[in-house]
């Protein structure tokens, strides 16, 4: 490992997966649910990029500007609420936010809404509820 921020993509050409011109950033360490995400994400017309903490989602929101951040909260190097601290101060880009989370507690909730999080959905989740979140945030829906 090279000790810097962990970013999936960009490729080469510093492009989004997938097609489409809507964004989602995937911000989640899990390996297996990057996959999932971006799998169904990507299958519905959406366009990704993937940050594995939240050091490596503020270096990519300095390059990019996704319209929707699925956020994590429990990640290693910067965790999702460091993040939405970071992103509020420094007054730059903030995306529209769903937390993704297994941190579910009321006072998390509390805590998302002061933040002013538009979503939250606790792990375990239903694919198709996230994805009928989404499509209800984005103006014209990708044709998948």
């Amino acid at each position: 490992m090279s000790g810097g921020p962990e970013i999936t993509p960009p490729d080469p050409e510093g492009t989004a997966h997938g097609r489409g011109g809507f964004t989602v950033l995937v911000v989640e360490d899990e390996p297996d649910l990057v996959w999932l995400l971006r799998f169904n994400l990507e299958s519905e017309g959406y366009r990704t990029f993937v940050a594995r903490n939240g050091e490596a989602a503020l270096e990519l929101l300095r390059r990019e500007r996704p319209d929707v951040m699925l956020l994590d909260l429990m990640m290693p190097v910067m965790d999702g609420w460091a993040l939405l601290d970071e992103l509020d101060a420094s007054g730059g880009h903030r995306p529209r936010v769903i937390v993704v989370s297994a941190r579910t507690s009321q006072n998390d909730r509390a805590r998302a809404a002061r933040y002013g999080v538009e979503g939250f959905v606790p792990k375990p989740f239903d694919m198709d509820d996230l994805l009928g979140m989404i499509k209800a945030m984005v103006p014209n829906p990708p044709q998948a």
